[in-house]
């Protein structure tokens, strides 16, 4: 009988990870995909991403509802409640075999729980990585909950093993995303313009021109300091000089603050574009061309090493996360940032670095998911 698969997208990097994925278990003659959508992919605000997940083929199985009003920790508690009681709803419906948890998330953990409270076996993927901020108990915490193990690479994996899981259960395969990076072509750049003159809020910026791009999220653990941290950046990228494309935080405590610093900014002559999510190809070909990518955003560690483009990582929120040559890491001042963004500028392109995979990941963990079948109880390996 075919495995059944299910797979919870809950945010726009969610799916630009997890597309080349979806694809393999759809494809795999003995596993059955099963997608559901929630959080930010049901707002308006973020874009019609079921359109997109469907338009590529995929049918969406069922919903996950559990935004609750507001960008505060009281909020952000409510939602994580009402991720688990929806998701134990939807469990009862799909009965999946597998639950593939991404990441590290609030609501990654929100979601593995309810599998764990209807005995579901649970892969997780990236697992074992160091980084700051909440992020950081959330993915020990769920690699505590997890059967199989999908980490993004060797170093991450040992850390798994140290942590008391069992060598079988870990598969070093690479970050997913990577695998869509050698099928899209980055030099589209008329597609991209077309892009951000419909979807973009602000100024006009040329795809075809130098520009920067800003990816920053609020920090859980530094909550009330988003908005001095925003201020900062606003004034760092000013001082470059270059037309800027902001793309704008995940729905997190406090990501409301980026308002009042996005508004200053464009207020400053610059050239200022605005998204609240872009499809994955055309957030590729933005990131591929950009003269820097600023801010505390992943994507500068992991796509960025795999394109060479420059990165300056901001503040706590990658901390300790293993990096190519492509980051400069400094702190929230304003002349730090600026001061790191010029000298990324001036370098260019880096090589490319395989530190997060070879672009190959999705076949390989469809087909693990069609082979493994640990036990529902777990022991500690050591």
């Amino acid at each position: 009988m075919s495995r059944r698969i299910c797979i919870v997208l809950t945010t726009r990097g969610n799916y630009a990870k997890m597309r080349s994925t979806m694809q393999a278990i759809a494809g795999h003659p003995d596993l059955t995909l099963q997608t559901v959508i929630g959080g930010a992919l049901l707002d308006p605000a973020y874009g019609d991403f079921r359109g997109v997940i469907e338009a590529d083929g995929f049918r969406v199985d069922n919903t996950l509802d559990y935004m609750a009003q507001g960008k505060t920790l009281g909020s952000v508690t409510e939602s994580a409640g009402r991720c688990t009681q929806g998701m134990g709803h939807i469990l009862t419906r799909l009965e999946p075999d597998f639950l593939l948890v991404i990441a590290d998330r609030y609501e990654a953990l929100a979601i593995a729980l309810g599998a764990l409270c209807h005995n579901v076996r649970i892969a997780h993927l990236e697992g074992g990585e160091v980084s700051g901020s909440i992020d950081e108990r959330i993915r020990h915490a769920i690699t505590k909950l997890a059967h199989v193990h999908f980490p993004a690479n060797r170093e991450a994996g040992d850390r798994l093993v140290r942590m008391g899981e069992h060598a079988t259960s870990v598969h070093v395969v690479g970050t997913p995303s990577l695998d869509q990076l050698a099928r899209i072509d980055l030099d589209d750049r008329a597609s991209l313009q077309q892009f951000l003159d419909q979807r973009g809020e602000g100024g006009l910026v040329d795809a075809g021109g130098d520009y920067v791009v800003v990816s920053q999220h609020p920090v859980a653990t530094e909550y009330g300091h988003a908005r001095r941290q925003f201020d900062e950046t606003a004034q760092a990228v000013r001082g470059l000089g270059l037309p800027v494309v902001w793309v704008l935080p995940n729905d997190e405590a406090g990501a409301t603050d980026v308002a009042e610093p996005l508004a200053w900014l464009s207020r400053q002559g610059l050239p200022v574009v605005s998204l609240g999510s872009l499809p994955f190809a055309q957030y590729a070909r933005l990131l591929a061309h950009a003269r820097c990518l600023i801010g505390n955003s992943s994507s500068g560690i992991r796509e960025g090493a795999f394109l060479g483009v420059p990165a300056v990582n901001i503040g706590t929120r990658q901390q300790g996360r293993q990096r190519g040559g492509n980051v400069i890491d400094v702190g929230y001042a304003a002349d730090e940032i600026a001061t790191a963004g010029r000298r990324q500028i001036a370098h260019g392109r880096y090589p490319s670095d395989g530190v997060y995979g070879d672009g190959r990941s999705g076949p390989r963990i469809a087909e693990i998911l069609a082979t493994a079948w640990p036990p529902l109880d777990k022991t500690i390996a050591y």
